[in-house]
């Protein structure tokens, strides 16, 4: 991971809650907290009516004291996609909700390589209707040098909403 400290960086804090929707071509961020969300239902409330958000449909992204993200969005038939950055941080009331209510597997015995970083788990092609499938995500959540926060600003800046992300979380 990257040398600063996980309480916060010049782009923004350490955790945070976004709402990310697009409507004809141009995204949107909604700061949902300042602060990491903890209530699952809360979150997944904030994705809106299954099928009223348009194609792609929005997303929630939660990124918790920079040690792993949730990305959360509808699929078909309204079921919520998960995704988590770090399906091990099982310590943390958020992941280790989003790890139980959908159903992330989690081998702790294999789950970390010889410098101890976590997997991601769920769903990896929950940007893929984005444009960003699995195998390009992958890279991406499993660097072992980066934040969370600095993964979903990659995600960001590969999907084209970095400028509107930055401008949500500093606020």
């Amino acid at each position: 991971m990257s040398d600063a400290a996980p309480g916060g960086t010049a782009d923004g804090p350490a955790s945070f809650a976004v709402r990310v929707s697009r409507l004809d071509g141009r995204w949107r961020v909604e700061l949902l907290a300042a602060d990491a969300g903890d209530e699952l239902p809360v979150l997944e409330r904030a994705l809106g009516e299954p099928g009223t958000g348009g194609w792609p449909p929005p997303f929630v992204l939660v990124v918790d004291s920079r040690l792993y993200f949730v990305a959360l969005r509808h699929g078909p038939g309204g079921m919520v996609r998960a995704l988590i950055s770090d399906a091990t941080m099982l310590e943390w009331v958020l992941a280790a909700e989003v790890v139980e209510r959908y159903g992330i597997g989690v081998d702790t015995d294999g789950a970390f390589d010889d410098d101890e970083t976590g997997w991601p788990g769920g769903d990896l092609d929950i940007f893929a209707d984005d444009g960003l499938p699995a195998e390009e995500l992958r890279p991406i959540v499993t660097a072992d040098d980066l934040w969370a926060d600095e993964m979903v600003h990659r995600i960001a800046a590969r999907l084209g909403f970095a400028d509107e992300l930055a401008r949500a979380v500093r606020s």
